[in-house]
């Protein structure tokens, strides 16, 4: 069975996402894993409220900013993406990683 590690990786500061996700990207190359992306996954505005006391009416301009996301797929190299799940990456650079199991085309589970 192949298994295919799922990365996305989040961020308001978009120089270091795209330095991390590049980073990773030429370190699975440089170590021969299958990898795929970067994908770029269209930017999200939050707005968040903002208030200046617990009193109605308080509210201040809203404080907005933008989220910046990429994904990467590693197949196969169990131990390079395991290697990846222990890294540590910037702390201004959110990482999520999902594990999925494939199954080889014909192969029939009991």
């Amino acid at each position: 069975m192949t298994f295919v590690t799922k990365l996305r990786f989040q961020s308001g500061d978009r120089a270091a996402l795209d330095d991390t996700v590049n980073g990773l990207r030429e370190m699975l190359e440089r170590k021969g894993a299958e990898c795929k992306g970067p994908h770029t996954e269209p930017s999200e505005r939050i707005r968040v409220p903002l208030y200046e006391g617990l009193s109605s009416g308080d509210e201040l301009d809203d404080w907005t900013f933008e989220v910046f996301a990429r994904r990467l797929e590693i197949h196969g190299n169990d131990h390079i993406a395991r290697e990846v799940g222990h890294m540590d990456f910037p702390d201004s650079v959110h990482v999520e990683i999902e594990l999925e199991q494939k199954k080889p085309l014909g192969h029939r589970q009991n």
